[in-house]
């Protein structure tokens, strides 16, 4: 049962009101090598933080409510992970009610993580405004419960994923000065279009020890593997990879499961009008 003490805490806490900024990230390589039992895929790919950010905020309410704006999010928002985040938490602490409101700014079925971000920022904004104690292992447990990638953005740092997304492990790699070009042309991937055609398969080198390599040998060793199937029904992405290349970027890839290219540069290139005039989203980013 709860104390007097938390009532009071519950009740100076009326008008409270909290901000934070979900990143994105991408995938640096992405093998798919096994086909589990449970249907799910095994994976191993590099995920690297990038700070494109959306806006998520928390304020008390009579009510819990859910809003949103920005970027049109497709779909029931109860089906939303920042509602699965509340009621995963509420289901175990007996929350009072919050409003909270998220502005999408990063694009949703492009491979950047963005939703994931969104459920994990929810699961440490919550922790923080009730004061829950939570630690960042039993954050990253209630992450996993939300989805693949959720876990990542508990600490959002580099590191090498692997089993379905879930397993993660510190990479020493860093990006920073160099410029990050993301192209999405709006097109949206399904996780079901994305393994449709996919046959998993050993890497040939070690993830780490192409990690390893020099940029410019990522070109021929760091592989998506979604790429070679998303390319044929999508022609157009793996023409915005060549012209990425085409403007000097050292490594040009899909990330995730697509459909957001992303070129990594030494400094910042001229892009020819095919990529400038896009009807989508076109971000030129200094890493840090």
């Amino acid at each position: 049962m709860r104390g007097e003490s938390y009532k009071k805490m519950l009740a100076i806490r009326k008008f409270v009101h909290m901000i934070s900024f979900p990143i994105c990230k991408i995938n640096l390589g992405l093998n798919i090598t096994t086909k589990r039992k449970d249907g799910y895929h095994e994976i191993v790919s590099l995920m690297y933080p990038i700070e494109i950010q959306d806006i998520l905020e928390v304020v008390s309410s009579s009510s819990f409510k859910f809003t949103c704006s920005g970027l049109e999010i497709p779909g029931d928002s109860s089906s939303n992970l920042c509602v699965k985040a509340f009621e995963i938490l509420n289901s175990q602490y007996d929350l009072t009610p919050v409003h909270i409101h998220l502005y999408k700014n990063i694009p949703m079925g492009g491979g950047l993580g963005g939703g994931s971000a969104d459920g994990a920022y929810t699961l440490m904004l919550l922790n923080e405004f009730f004061k829950l104690g939570i630690s960042n292992d039993n954050l990253r447990n209630l992450a996993a419960s939300l989805g693949s990638d959720c876990p990542f953005f508990i600490e959002n740092k580099p590191q090498i994923a692997s089993g379905r997304g879930e397993v993660l492990k510190p990479f020493d790699i860093s990006l920073k000065g160099k410029i990050l070009v993301l192209v999405n042309d709006g097109t949206h991937i399904s996780t079901a279009e994305a393994y449709n055609g996919i046959r998993p398969k050993l890497p040939k080198n070690k993830f780490e020890n192409v990690l390893k390599m020099s940029m410019e040998d990522w070109r021929f060793n760091l592989v998506n593997d979604f790429e070679e199937t998303i390319f044929k029904a999508h022609p157009q992405l793996e023409k915005y990879k060549s012209l990425l290349y085409d403007s000097g970027a050292i490594y040009a890839s899909m990330t995730g499961s697509g459909s957001t290219m992303f070129g990594i540069f030494d400094r910042k290139p001229d892009l020819p009008e095919e990529l400038t005039k896009l009807n989508g989203f076109l971000k030129v980013v200094e890493l840090k």
